[in-house]
């Protein structure tokens, strides 16, 4: 039996347990802060609505330093040593949520937080096509073990929450990041000497391709702004107990490890218009059920497309931008492409969703549907890449 992240080459496994290593922990810091983030500052004495500035406040520093990181990056020619820089930066500032007090400190922790730990997941992204571009490994495979290590963290960083309470998250995500820092400095130098300027943003942005990409994201990754914000309200409402709506969450991510995992054939079979269709279809038929019922079995098979609708997508991106972009310019279009093309889109999306939800309830994952479909017509017309 071939092993996983085997190619012909016998010195390309190493290579692949490098790169999965700092996914895997990038990820994990990941799956540690999304869910278990706004809790701790809701522990330590901060409001709903002081919450939410916390939370909005992290967004909109990540949508400014993401991009201009990413362009630095691409004008050193070798991100690695930005990536550990901004890792081991991550995990002193994750140490300053201990020590912020009241409104005001909590904010300045995310603050500073938000602005060392924007670059992360871009340039480790970049840095892990990059090595793919080489011929290093299969992406696909690599990119899943952040999917398993995102869900692995969280169950971690909940068993331990129960037990030592909120004040270890900070800790656990000061260990994950200190982790990707000492695995980004183990990777290849994928900059090279002679390299072209890297160019602006407006050089990025007028590459062929690029901005339809970054639309067909916004639509098809932006139609689960209702999903994330009130899937589990929704699902709670109809009366699943929380143990059940936490099955039906990491049956969607089970579903998107096994895509990574095993998708690889499909992806090249496809290519990315294939893909990007795909996920669109998948996207009118999984918000459709999820509008119309909250039966346990209906949601149980849409929670198993999340593999086609995020990661059908995901993967249809990665191959776009290694087709489109030109080395010296990959960790600007990377961020770019997180910020403008998921980032802000999911933000003002899921500010949409508050008052439509409160009209609408379940309906709202129309609206979604809507966004699916008219990603279809889009996504035919993409240049095969």
């Amino acid at each position: 039996m071939p092993l996983p992240f085997s190619l012909p080459s016998g010195h390309r496994l190493p290579d692949a347990a490098r790169y999965a290593a700092l996914l895997g922990a990038a990820y994990a810091a990941l799956g540690i802060s999304q869910p278990f983030l706004p809790a701790f500052f809701a522990a330590r004495g901060l409001s709903a609505s002081e919450v939410s500035v916390a939370l909005a406040l992290g967004s909109g520093v990540r949508l400014v330093v993401g991009p201009l990181a990413g362009r630095l990056a691409d004008r050193l020619g070798d991100p690695r040593l930005l990536l550990a820089a901004v890792a081991a930066a991550s995990a002193l500032a994750a140490c300053g949520f201990l020590v912020g007090a009241g409104l005001l400190g909590l904010l300045l922790a995310q603050l500073l937080y938000s602005i060392v730990l924007a670059p992360l997941i871009p340039l480790s992204e970049t840095v892990t096509l990059g090595a793919a571009r080489q011929g290093l490994f299969e992406y696909s495979r690599v990119r899943s073990v952040g999917s398993a290590t995102f869900i692995l963290a969280s169950a971690l960083a909940g068993w331990l929450v129960g037990r030592e309470g909120y004040s270890v998250v900070p800790m656990l995500l000061a260990a994950m990041l200190a982790l990707a820092a000492v695995a980004a400095l183990g990777l290849r130098r994928t900059g090279q000497a002679g390299r072209p300027r890297a160019g602006g943003f407006r050089s990025v942005l007028a590459l062929p391709g690029i901005r339809r990409l970054m639309l067909l994201s916004a639509l098809v990754q932006g139609s689960h702004a209702a999903l994330y914000a009130f899937g589990s309200i929704h699902w709670g409402a109809a009366g699943h107990s929380p143990a059940t709506i936490g099955l039906l969450w990491a049956e969607g991510v089970v579903a998107e490890i096994m895509l990574f995992f095993y998708g690889g054939r499909l992806a090249a079979r496809l290519g990315p218009r294939g893909l990007t269709c795909l996920a669109a279809l998948a996207g009118v038929l999984r918000w459709g059920l999820l509008a119309e019922t909250t039966w346990l079995p209906v949601l149980a098979f849409a929670q198993l497309l999340h593999g086609l609708t995020f990661g059908a997508q995901y993967l249809a991106s990665m191959r776009l931008l290694l087709a489109l972009v030109p080395p010296h310019q990959a960790a600007t279009a990377q961020s770019l492409h997180a910020s403008l093309g998921v980032g802000l889109t999911s933000g003002l999306l899921t500010l949409a969703c508050g008052p439509l939800y409160a009209v609408w309830g379940g309906g709202v994952f129309w609206a979604m549907a809507a966004l699916c479909a008219v990603a279809l017509p889009l996504g035919w017309r993409l240049r095969a890449g």
